[in-house]
């Protein structure tokens, strides 16, 4: 098995174990909202349920992502990936826009004061949210795992909101007469922040997708490794596209002009073997042999 199958393997385990924890936590603020009267519990119940979406989409997208190129998709199908991290964006603006337009509509409405289990309920879910989401972060980042990362996003998303809508809660309870009326704006503020997320992670796929250069850092580690190979007399160009967890690049180097073809082409072959073998973030790469202007 390849390192970026096992990366694979490792970042769809990892999106597993959080749908069951996102389903646990569905479950259990939907029925604590309803039987404590709290809209904004009721609200993160909704979220939940939603990051189980998410999740699962991750899975998938996570999985056509790890098959090998074909002759449909020569740059293999590590796009999937970056899909499905859009998705995910997309899923959280529409779903924070709801959960905002279902808060607001309760105002107003009377019932008795959110009850202990409300603060218990969320209390868990802040808990639990920061495990997965220190957990997703460390992983998504270390394999480069756009779609991982932002279902990490979506549950630090869920610790704001959750300690949102504990503050109303709080507030509601300590005094009904007054501040009932904040369960429904702690709401109201967990679907605001979930929007922003949402776009925040759409934002960052978005620029993938549309085949943004990576940081100026890699791009210089690229052309310091490709500098070193004997040969190489200098590199005009260098572009390159992200494609799952590796980035594939076009590569534009110069040699000698008085150097023989099969030379030159000897020399981008040991260039595209170097890179491979000492930038593990690169899947591939494309030489064009220029002749040097010196």
């Amino acid at each position: 098995m390849s390192a970026v199958e096992e990366s694979y393997r490792t970042a769809r385990r990892v999106a597993r174990f959080g749908i069951g924890v996102s389903a646990f936590l569905a479950i259990s603020n939907i029925f604590v909202g309803l039987w404590a009267h709290s809209t904004s519990v009721l609200a993160m119940g909704f979220e939940f349920a939603g990051d189980v979406l998410a999740s699962s989409i991750v899975v998938i997208g996570m999985g056509v992502a790890a098959r090998p190129a074909d002759d449909d998709h020569p740059y293999e199908h590590g796009r999937f990936e970056t899909l499905s991290a859009f998705l995910v964006g997309v899923i959280l603006a529409v779903g924070g826009v709801m959960i905002c337009y279902q808060s607001l509509r309760a105002i107003g409405a009377s019932h008795v004061p959110p009850g202990i289990g409300a603060v218990v309920s969320l209390v868990v879910a802040i808990v639990l949210r920061a495990v997965m989401s220190s957990w997703k972060f460390r992983v998504g980042r270390k394999i480069r795992s756009s779609a991982l990362v932002a279902d990490a996003w979506n549950d630090a998303v869920d610790i704001l909101s959750a300690v949102a809508a504990l503050t109303a809660v709080g507030l509601a309870m300590y005094d009904p007469g007054r501040f009932l009326v904040a369960d429904h704006y702690g709401g109201f503020v967990v679907g605001i922040v979930v929007v922003i997320t949402g776009l925040r992670v759409v934002k960052g796929a978005s620029s993938e997708l549309v085949d943004t250069m990576p940081p100026a850092e890699l791009s210089a580690e690229v052309i310091a490794v490709a500098k070193k190979v004997p040969g190489v007399q200098g590199v005009d160009k260098m572009f390159a596209r992200k494609t799952g967890l590796q980035y594939h690049i076009d590569l534009h180097i110069e040699v000698d002009p008085l150097m023989t073809v099969a030379a030159s082409h000897a020399v981008g072959g040991h260039v595209r073997a170097t890179l491979k073998r000492d930038l593990p973030w690169v899947a591939d790469v494309l030489v064009h042999v220029e002749p040097s202007s010196d």
